[in-house]
């Protein structure tokens, strides 16, 4: 089964609008100012979607029960920098910079993610999600590299966000 990148963007798109309507039945609230503050996640997970499961070049995304075995994985940490490839610097770069928007928006949006450590548990679980997903799909891989350096990136916006929090709650005092 080939799924296009519009297909996905269709999915998802269909998944966030039934969840906040369901969250809108729910408590009955709809507040205009924390939708589209919501819509920056939305955002983030529009755009880390497309660069994690399609290729740069474009594409389909290829699903092939037959062929998902065996599985794709790389649990050696950091084996980019034994066997450099061409693009390993942009990996590196990527991965890290991908997951800064996350780390600055998650908790901006979620008040339960209220310190450094728990914005990075949670980028840390959306990685983990990612790369479990891309098991299942045979020309893609997972990589612990991709977990360290997606996470690194989540730490990175989560300490930029909570930096400039303090820095604005200092500067109101």
């Amino acid at each position: 089964m080939k799924i296009t990148y519009l297909e996905m963007f269709l999915f998802i798109t269909l998944i966030w609008v039934l969840i906040r309507g369901i969250c809108y039945i729910k408590t009955k609230k709809f507040i205009p100012l924390r939708e589209l503050q919501l819509l920056l996640v939305y955002g983030c997970i529009i755009i880390v979607s497309r660069f994690v499961y399609f290729p740069l070049s474009g594409g389909t995304l290829n699903y092939d029960p037959d062929l998902i075995f065996p599985l794709q994985v790389n649990l050696r940490p950091f084996e980019f920098l034994l066997e450099r490839y061409d693009g390993w610097q942009i990996n590196i770069i990527g991965n890290i910079l991908m997951f800064v928007p996350v780390g600055i928006v998650w908790p901006c949006c979620y008040k339960k993610l209220n310190t450094v450590l728990k914005a990075f548990a949670a980028c840390v679980g959306y990685t983990l999600f990612i790369e479990v997903t891309q098991l299942f799909l045979y020309e893609r891989h997972s990589d612990v590299d991709d977990i360290i350096l997606n996470s690194i990136g989540g730490l990175l916006g989560a300490l930029i966000y909570f930096f400039v929090k303090r820095i604005k709650r200092k500067s109101a005092k």
